[in-house]
């Protein structure tokens, strides 16, 4: 079965576990490591023969539309992961409408190509914030993977279906969603496919879940961020859980990658979209 691999490129100071010392109007003050982290990433995936989606935030893009290009011109997909990574049910209607609007045109000016994917910053469309589906469709996105049927103190929303599924928006478009894979066990969803929570397990639990739902026929989507393949990355002190979250195991987080592409096939998004 073909599954989604998925790069959400983000910086190390941009994440949400380091908002509260790290304010967007700090970034420019930071060594910015995600070109180099995220080229590395292209070279592991060009000798792994595996193509991906490249969720990019817009700050980012605008700094380095280089990396961008690479990335388009190696045969991935690229999408939007907003502008300003800032959470949606922070936001307003309009203020999302407008982030995302700007994210969407600086990255289909540097690759001349349309960008149909969106993903929220730390899965922030919830319960609070399910209008975002009608704004997406409006601004000409066709599919989003933004959620993620979980319990999570900054995003997620447990309630969500775990299959792909089409959402209807007000305007008559159907919006396709591809969620986060999770694993029922003991009547609960566990997540198991990216983030620290890829980093935390033991491989052999990820292989065995992802094995599960593909023996269900659900394909697997696997998320990963470059600064999680970044060991000598500036140490943030954001308290001990933030902390935990942060760095768990980044040292080990390659190889594991590579392991996840040799037991399976990946392809972008838009490739299980279409």
């Amino acid at each position: 079965m073909k599954n989604a691999l998925t790069i959400d490129v983000e910086d190390y100071f941009q994440v949400e576990n380091f908002r509260g010392i790290i304010p967007y109007s700090d970034w420019d003050k930071f060594e910015l490591r995600a070109e180099n982290n995220t080229d590395k990433l292209l070279n592991i995936l060009k000798n792994h023969n595996v193509r991906a989606t490249f969720f990019v935030v817009g700050w980012i893009a605008e700094r380095c539309p280089g990396l961008v290009k690479r990335i388009h011109a190696s045969g991935h997909e690229i999408a939007c992961h907003s502008y300003g990574h800032m959470l949606i049910y922070k936001q307003q209607p309009e203020e999302f409408r407008q982030d995302i609007r700007k994210a969407k045109k600086i990255l289909e000016d540097i690759i001349s190509d349309k960008v149909i994917g969106y993903r929220a910053p730390s899965y922030s469309i919830t319960k609070n914030s399910l209008w975002a589906f009608d704004i997406l469709c409006e601004e000409g996105f066709k599919y989003d993977s933004s959620l993620f049927p979980i319990h999570h103190d900054k995003g997620g929303l447990a309630s969500a279906k775990r299959l792909p599924h089409y959402i209807e928006c007000k305007n008559g478009v159907k919006l396709w969603e591809f969620p986060i894979s999770t694993i029922q066990l003991f009547g609960q969803n566990i997540p198991f496919s990216g983030g620290g929570y890829l980093r935390f397990l033991p491989y052999n639990f990820v292989k065995w879940a992802g094995n599960q739902l593909i023996n269900q026929g659900i394909p697997l989507n696997i998320y990963i961020h470059p600064w999680e393949f970044d060991p000598q990355q500036p140490k943030i002190n954001a308290g001990m859980l933030n902390n935990f979250r942060h760095y768990i195991n980044i040292d080990k987080n390659e190889q594991k990658l590579k392991r996840l592409l040799n037991d399976f096939e990946f392809v972008p998004i838009k490739d299980l979209y279409a």
